[in-house]
């Protein structure tokens, strides 16, 4: 029997739960399939179990570079940390490596502003005062002040009423205070009929032979006990595919179906980011952090708290100056990362403070202090030979290895460099701490926010995709995740990629009314 949907949407992060809710509630047969499983407040744990946390996590390894990417229902969003900021202004102007602006005309802070307004009240996000910030984030704040920068709290999207600090944000929330797509835009898809089903990873987009529907899409059933071994497969025709798999996952499908689409736009697989994501720990001496910054603990300690609280509370915006050159603007923010600082202490050769001092400094992991500098990276990246199935080559759980290639440029190690040396200026001001930049040598550089392998624009030789999210020659094909961001953003983009998602509502919905399907417009927020 052939099966059949209005929308199919892959992927159910941000660019797919949001564009799904307003396709079902307007009207149309909506069917998510999500690579993941289905996870919610009952099966998150607090653990490091193998089984746990792998399973709705993935690092995928590539070449010099390592993204941290959600393998489960909610994407991303179910394992992000939460901080949601718009994009400053001159993050649309920027000219990048190709030398002219990057994003399509239509779209500035101020037109994308309107859609930033839906997203907050539809999470919603949660403007966060001192006492939500965690110990780490006030000893960036005191360090900023005593520097002569300032520092705020981080917007989150959190009940911070129904938070308990856990710092287990990684794994999902057990308390379901992360306000991920679980908890809105997917419910509300599925009460106006949307079917989502998880386990369901996507290999191919081919064009459907079925009369009245534009594409057939190959998916696979994966065993929920082992993601490398299959249970079934199928295919659904549907007038309108959105394509949402996340910025390593989208331009793979893209590519392993290229042949059969009879060719995709050039810049599929190219200009990918890492949001100049680059990551360094500060070692905190207990003693200055009492005598320089005048902090203490009711239990008489002074710091000791990088496992204590929410893993971003505070970040310094002193260098998001609009007037700056592009590649000398960035944010730093204090942040937390369980695997990944294991994995830092556990790399070997150079730089010289492992050995002995590795071993002294992982004695003091508490007083640690962990930062992320978001920079303005070249969107050197590229995607290579597609594997023979899925995104990425499985190893185990938890881990894959991927075909992205990351070689830093010369300017986006500069960006980082300047972000290290402000860094330095901060944190290492009279002794208070070492900074030490994140080594490249074991996972290359590492970013939770990868972006542009598929990006919007108005120059066809330099985005795939047009000011509507819309492959270039491939009617009622969208792309609304990380993958349509055009650059990094020098912020986290969870709100920005929202905010994209919620304007490219309208035109899929356009689309999918052109398929012949009766569409309400004026569909409200969900939970409204």
């Amino acid at each position: 029997m052939t099966e059949t949907t209005d929308v199919l949407v892959i992927g159910s992060g941000f660019g797919g739960a949001i564009p799904a809710y307003y396709m079902a509630a307007g009207g149309a047969r909506v069917t998510i399939l999500e690579r993941g499983p289905r996870w919610g407040a009952a099966q998150f744990s607090h653990s490091m179990r193998l089984g746990t946390y792998n399973k709705i996590v993935d690092v995928i390894r590539g070449d010099g570079v390592s993204v941290v990417a959600g393998n489960c229902v909610g994407g991303g969003s179910v394992v992000y940390f939460a901080a949601s900021l718009r994009a400053p202004s001159y993050a649309f102007e920027r000219h990048g490596s190709i030398g002219r602006r990057m994003w399509p005309a239509s779209l500035s802070r101020a037109t994308l502003d309107p859609w930033y307004d839906r997203v907050e009240q539809a999470l919603p996000v949660a403007h966060t005062g001192w006492s939500d910030v965690s110990y780490a984030g006030g000893v960036l704040a005191a360090a900023c002040r005593r520097a002569g920068h300032t520092c705020n709290p981080v917007p989150v999207a959190v009940d911070t009423a129904a938070c308990t600090n856990c710092n287990w944000m990684l794994s999902g929330c057990a308390f379901d205070a992360k306000r991920s797509m679980l908890l809105n835009y997917l419910p509300a898809a599925e009460a106006h009929g949307a079917v989502i089903r998880p386990l369901h990873e996507v290999q191919l987009i081919t064009p459907s032979p079925e009369s009245g529907y534009r594409y057939a899409v190959a998916y696979t059933v994966l065993d929920p006990d082992d993601y490398t071994c299959t249970t079934n497969v199928g295919i659904i025709h549907a007038k309108v595919v959105v394509l949402a798999a996340g910025a390593v996952g989208t331009p793979v499908i893209l590519q392993r179906s290229a042949l059969l689409l009879g060719g995709i736009p050039g810049a599929v697989g190219r200009y990918f980011s890492g949001n100049g994501d680059h990551v360094s720990v500060a070692d905190v001496d207990e003693s200055k952090a009492g005598s320089l910054l005048g902090l203490s603990r009711p239990d008489g300690t002074v710091y000791q708290g990088l496992p204590i609280g929410r893993p971003i509370t505070s970040a310094t915006y002193d260098y998001l100056d609009p007037s700056a050159p592009e590649y000398s603007r960035f944010m730093l923010q204090q942040i937390y990362f369980p695997p990944l600082t294991n994995i830092l202490a556990q790399t070997t050769g150079a730089p010289g403070w492992f050995g002995v001092d590795k071993r002294r400094m992982r004695a003091r992991w508490p007083s640690w202090l962990t930062l992320l500098a978001m920079t303005e990276d070249d969107n050197e990246g590229t995607f290579g030979v597609v594997p023979p199935t899925g995104g990425f080559i499985r190893l185990a759980p938890g881990l894959g290895q991927g075909t992205m290639s990351f070689r830093p440029t010369t300017r986006t190690r500069q960006a980082w460099d300047r972000a290290d040396t402000a860094l330095r200026g901060i944190l290492e001001k009279d002794g208070l701490s070492r900074v030490r930049p994140w080594t490249e040598a074991l996972a290359g550089t590492v970013t939770a926010h990868p972006l542009g392998s598929a990006r919007i624009g108005d120059d066809p030789t330099t985005s795939a995709l047009d000011d509507q999210h819309e492959l270039r020659g491939f009617r009622g094909l969208f792309v609304t995740d990380g993958s349509a961001v055009p650059a990094s953003l020098t912020v986290n983009p969870s709100l920005t990629i929202a905010a994209l998602a919620e304007r490219a509502a309208i035109g899929i919905a356009t689309r999918v009314a052109e398929a012949g399907v009766t569409m309400t417009g004026g569909v409200p927020l969900p939970g409204r």
